[in-house]
């Protein structure tokens, strides 16, 4: 216990640069797992002082606070224990905010991963704003989001104020959406989804709202399909959508054809991946939790990726397991799956999960400690204070949890199962059904030592499908689970992993390995006579081709004595994947509907729901994407989102009239179209001891983008010092994101080139430097992009560094002359200001400031 002990009184500050080489080791070379983790789960202070060298540090941290939760009850689990069950990634990983926070004293934030607001009842203004004030307050403690608004008039309905009538949902989804967009300012981030039943009159507009250029931005949206609409759809028939929804006399009803509101769904999620659907029938009939409805619990919409249906004011934390660490003797003929490990580990799983309920608590305490010394006034404080009681009530009670998995695709190649196929279905099908009964059983006997959750009623829930399910897999667990309760709600989820895969190194979530082999580009030196060169490009700029091997698939290539080093041909490639497990089961490859039918059958034995994407190619026909909503519906997933390649970007479109706007835009206005090469200005300042590096790409002469960040003279990043303008180049990675390169010449007139500006500095700058260009290449006058940044309210004393250097940078560009409105001199409080040679002037008294 002397190393955890040491790690828990450690109060080293790390540099960025330590804490990314630690995790480098750690990691094993895994550039982007180090720096997402340094960037994301490194313990830091509000000045960004790093506290955590490696993740070994931070898995001490989380262990420490598990095992201190653990002393409370019977039977604890040692902290020796916990840490070794969630080092390394190996077996359980705490996601996203659990991994953040737990363990945070400079933090005041959730745990939780999802939250759900809002009711189904009130559709008054004051209702709609307090969900509004809700779901911002929920934001800024960094948790995801979702509401529905179903509950809302349709549009020309009669309204008892000076509107006379309603203006429907779509306004109200704008207004969300906008206020997701503000509070992701200042390192918060927004995530939201709205929902709304297909039940409800304006359901078409709620389905046409993200059409438009520009329209809510800020959320994803689903809509509630029940089972009723499914039917109408098949037969062609007709239906009846209701205010309020099925109701028996409804204030306004219209009939529709089914199947014109089906094809707009359709036609939508072909082109824009968005709407996506939820089969609402199938998640209520199937939800333990709604067997509480009259108690509190009745589903109203799920959380932003879809993965956890939940009740007003309940929320979820998220765990899953490593699915690739179970299997003995990977990627061999003698592979097996170690059961008995798994089904010991799920316990512990279930066991950490009801712990960081308790740890969750307590940060609800901290929160509403934190607003009772807020120095608004009580009335100002009450929203924000009853929905953190509201959470605190429900997580106390109902303690949800939500155990998840990640490395699925991984896990069936390791054992040879080429995923989508039917062994591959009917193995994965057997693991969702052991880590249910496992997690339940779990769930089981923490009820044995530390009570049930407190409504629970074996009556109520004698119907359930999913519980019957359940017992006809293990009788004895549901008789003992009728004995004794269990101490959740709802235990399973499958969420997409996301980073929690990078640190993994898996393939993420349920979701098949995207790419096993791929190709990257490194410039070749000029002055390397001996480099090998590839190709060059229209630049001039020679180039050597790399492979990188997605990590478990190198993995197969070393234990089948395949070498890593060598610098395959893509015929070569081509027949080592065809020779792997990973052959035509990557995300492109596998077929669509047998995926869907694999979630379907994995989905009957996770309480929650499971977020996946059908990635299907961008020529793929709006026909088969009905088909897997339609198979899907059948096969009972409980939601499915289709993703057409290439369908987030380029398909939403201006009406007519705002096109021609733009067509009509003054020359002063760029446009928004970026050329592939700009010209660049370099601007170097300094602010107290850090040193800053801007990068301002120019068209015609003026600022259209600038990306900015710390220099590091360590390792000469980014430039040399004589270094003072080159180009700015928009380029694709080999995984189709964009990047931007930044090119000048050497002092023998060779090109050199710095490759992704964006990883080379912190993301936090990253994004508001695209929020800066975003303004300047819509034609905002410099005076007043300045203006703007001046304004941001920035906490962390870093950042207004970096927002002092930006507005330094981007004054050098102001025309002399150009008059200043709305602030006064200093020195003889005149109005008369102009800016001089990018400073502050005063034209009464000439007092001059540069800032």
């Amino acid at each position: 216990m002397d190393e955890i002990t040491a790690t828990k009184n450690n109060t080293t500050i790390y540099s960025q640069d330590e804490a990314i080489q630690a995790s480098l080791e750690y990691f094993k070379g895994d550039s982007l797992a180090a720096t997402v983790w340094v960037s994301k789960y490194a313990l830091k202070d509000s000045q960004g002082n790093i506290f955590e060298k490696s993740p070994n540090d931070m898995h001490h941290r989380i262990a420490s606070e598990i095992a201190r939760i653990e002393s409370r009850y019977a039977n604890p689990m040692s902290e020796r224990e916990v840490f070794d069950l969630i080092k390394d990634f190996k077996y359980l990983v705490p996601q996203g905010s659990p991994m953040t926070g737990i363990g945070n004293p400079f933090q005041v934030a959730s745990l939780s991963n999802c939250f759900v607001i809002g009711n189904d009842n009130s559709d008054s203004y004051g209702g709609i704003m307090k969900t509004d004030q809700e779901q911002v307050q929920l934001m800024k403690r960094r948790g995801g989001v979702g509401h529905d608004l179903s509950h809302v008039r349709p549009k020309g309905s009669p309204v008892k104020n000076s509107a006379l009538t309603s203006t429907g949902l779509v306004p109200f989804m704008e207004r969300y959406s906008n206020s997701t967009r503000e509070v992701a300012q200042d390192g918060r981030r927004g995530a939201l989804m709205l929902s709304v039943s297909v039940n409800h009159p304006d359901a078409a507009d709620f389905i046409d709202a993200k059409m438009e250029q520009g329209k809510v931005t800020g959320a994803n949206v689903s809509v509630r399909i029940d089972d009723l609409f499914m039917n109408a759809v098949k037969a062609d028939a007709l239906y009846e959508q209701k205010y309020p929804i099925f109701s028996d006399k409804p204030l306004y009803s219209k009939v529709i054809k089914a199947k014109e509101l089906w094809d707009k769904i359709i036609h939508n999620a072909w082109k824009s991946a968005e709407p996506g659907i939820l089969f609402w029938d199938t998640i209520i009939n199937e939800s333990l939790p709604d067997c509480y409805a009259d108690l509190g619990y009745k589903t109203l919409s799920t959380n932003p990726c879809g993965e956890i249906p939940l009740c007003a004011y309940d929320s979820c934390r998220l765990l899953a397991i490593n699915l690739l660490s179970y299997v003995n003797n990977p990627f061999t003929e003698n592979a097996t799956f170690d059961f008995e490990l798994f089904k010991k580990h799920v316990a512990a799983a279930q066991r950490m999960m009801d712990d960081i309920i308790d740890l969750e608590l307590e940060k609800i305490d901290a929160i509403l400690e934190k607003i009772s010394q807020d120095p608004e006034s009580d009335e100002v404080k009450l929203v924000e204070k009853n929905l953190w009681l509201n959470i605190k009530h429900k997580a106390n009670e109902g303690r949800r949890t939500g155990i998840g998995i990640t490395a699925e695709g991984d896990m069936l190649a390791a054992l040879g199962l080429r995923y989508g196929s039917e062994e591959g279905v009917l193995f994965a099908e057997k693991i969702h059904q052991t880590l249910a009964i496992e997690a339940y059983r779990g769930s089981v006997n923490l009820a044995k030592e530390r009570g049930m959750f407190a409504i629970y009623d074996a009556k109520r829930e004698k119907n359930n499908p999913f519980l019957l399910r359940l017992k006809k897999a293990d009788n004895e667990l549901y008789q003992e689970m009728q004995k004794y309760g269990r101490r959740n709600i709802a235990l399973l989820t499958i969420a997409p992993t996301g980073t929690t895969s990078l640190m993994t190194q898996t393939t993420s979530g349920i979701e098949p390995v995207f790419l096993p082999v791929y190709k990257r580009r490194r410039k070749v030196n000029p002055n390397d006579k001996d480099a090998r060169v590839d190709f060059v490009d229209e630049l001039g700029d020679s180039w050597e081709e790399y492979v990188v091997f997605h990590h478990r698939f190198k993995e197969w290539m070393l234990t089948n004595g395949y070498d890593t080093s060598k610098n395959y041909s893509q015929q070569e490639i081509d027949l080592l994947v065809e020779k792997s497990p990973y052959y035509k089961a990557t995300s492109n490859d596998i077929d669509w509907l047998n995926k869907v039918k694999m979630q379907g059958k994995i989905q009957k034995w996770v309480d929650h729901s499971i977020s996946v994407t059908i990635n299907v190619p961008n020529d793929t026909p709006e026909e088969m994407v009905n088909k897997l909503y339609m198979e899907a519906w059948e096969a009972g997933c409980k939601g499915v989102t289709v993703y057409r390649d290439g369908s987030r970007s380029g398909v939403l479109i201006s009406n007519t009239e705002k096109k021609e706007e733009v067509a009509e835009t003054p020359s002063s206005t760029f446009t928004t179209k970026r050329p592939q090469v700009l010209e660049a200005d370099v601007v170097r300042f300094q602010n107290s001891k850090d040193k800053w590096i801007a990068f301002i790409g120019l068209l015609d002469g003026k600022p259209y983008e600038i990306f900015t960040g710390l220099v590091d003279d360590e390792d000469g990043i980014l430039i040399p010092r004589w270094v003072s303008e080159g180009l700015i180049i928009k380029n694709k990675n080999e995984d189709g994101n964009t990047r931007y390169d930044f090119q000048y010449k050497n002092t023998r007139g060779y090109k050199t080139t710095i490759e992704g500006l964006s990883h080379k500095f912190n993301p936090e700058y990253w994004n508001y430097a695209k929020l800066i260009s975003s303004t300047l290449r819509h034609g905002m006058p410099i005076d007043k992009v300045v203006d703007l940044i001046s304004s941001l309210q920035l906490d962390s004393e870093s950042i207004n560094t970096w927002k002092n250097g930006v507005t330094r940078a981007l004054k050098r560009y102001i025309v002399d002359g150009t008059e200043v409105r709305g602030q006064k001199c200093s020195n003889c409080n005149s109005e008369n200001l102009i800016y001089q040679e990018g400073c502050l002037t005063c034209s009464d008294c000439g007092s001059s400031k540069c800032g």
